[in-house]
């Protein structure tokens, strides 16, 4: 039972944090319909701004200011860069967010050096939030999980509460229309990509310091996001969030799990020796194969639901 709860409290936090990274991924996708392959590289600089403006003012501001400041360059970015191409299709689109990562990664090896830097949990979260079992549950989990359900929440309102979200979805469907009513179509697409990548900037300023702030941050979770926008239905903000918490509790456990299959079948009497076909991939311990799961979830839901758990587009 022990096992059980802690396992999903952890799986729980992390398919949070999940979700604040792919929310922005959705949220680009499904008023635009650009696949951003550098927003993983928004994720890595929230960190490393979070942790700059941490060393100079402490980490509340940090907490503000980091979001803005990559909101700033992906306004910049999408106005400069990527409104130049839009004409051309999908491909130049993939390409140009594509060559953004990698410049993105050299421009942070070169000012913030290729090792990692000592980002921290601030002081007055570095506590234990409860105890559970003898395992205490640490607070700083706690506020990332409730700074996520705040970001849904708050997305949540802003999209179906007030006039900006009316604009934001009719710019999608019907610009003609919104741009004859006095909107500025392309300010609110730019503005909607700032907005995606300030929401990959908070992640990086609450997950940089929970994990490890490093070059390599964004190619760790850079495909993981991808799969919990396919998982949870392409453009579906509610998908990405029902995604993100599978897959976050199902990696815990899997983590967790020290246990091989030719073992569990074993203690029901079904003996597997070696010369059965696979018989190595069969002695594969869950834990080992726990970085494979969520992929293999996208080839089911890509071969039994094409348009994902909440999708409504196929593909």
């Amino acid at each position: 039972m022990e096992f059980f709860a802690i396992s999903l409290l952890n799986g729980i936090s992390y398919g949070l944090l999940l979700f604040m990274l792919s929310s922005g991924l959705t949220l680009i996708f499904s008023m635009m319909g650009v696949l951003n392959f550098a927003h993983a590289s928004f994720y890595m600089l929230g960190a490393y701004f979070a942790y700059s403006t941490t060393q100079l003012v402490g980490y509340w501001p940090a907490l503000f200011v980091a979001p803005v400041l990559v909101a700033a360059l992906g306004a910049l970015f999408e106005k400069y860069c990527l409104r130049r191409v839009h004409k051309f299709g999908h491909v130049p689109e993939l390409l140009i967010t594509f060559g953004l990562s990698f410049i993105i990664l050299e421009m942070v090896q070169l000012v913030w050096g290729t090792s990692s830097v000592d980002y921290r949990v601030p002081d007055a979260l570095s506590g234990a939030l409860f105890t559970l079992y003898g395992t205490q549950f640490p607070m700083y989990r706690g506020f990332m999980m409730l700074v996520a359900l705040l970001m849904l929440v708050a997305i949540w309102l802003l999209l179906t509460r007030t006039r900006i979200g009316l604009v934001i979805q009719a710019a999608l469907t019907h610009p003609e229309t919104v741009e004859a009513l006095g909107h500025n179509v392309p300010r609110v697409f730019m503005l909607v990509f700032g907005g995606g990548a300030a929401l990959a900037g908070l992640a990086g300023v609450i997950g940089g310091n929970a994990f490890v702030t490093e070059p390599g941050m964004a190619a760790t979770v850079g495909s993981v996001i991808f799969v919990v926008v396919v998982v949870g239905g392409m453009g579906s903000l509610a998908g990405a969030f029902v995604a993100s918490l599978l897959i976050g509790v199902l990696q815990t456990f899997a983590v967790g799990i020290d246990a091989s299959l030719v073992n569990t079948l074993s203690r029901i009497g079904w003996d597997i020796g070696p010369q059965t076909f696979g018989y190595a991939l069969w002695k594969l311990k869950v834990s080992q194969v726990a970085p494979v799961l969520p992929y293999l979830l996208l080839v089911l839901v890509l071969i039994f639901r094409p348009r994902g758990l909440m999708g409504t587009r196929e593909g």
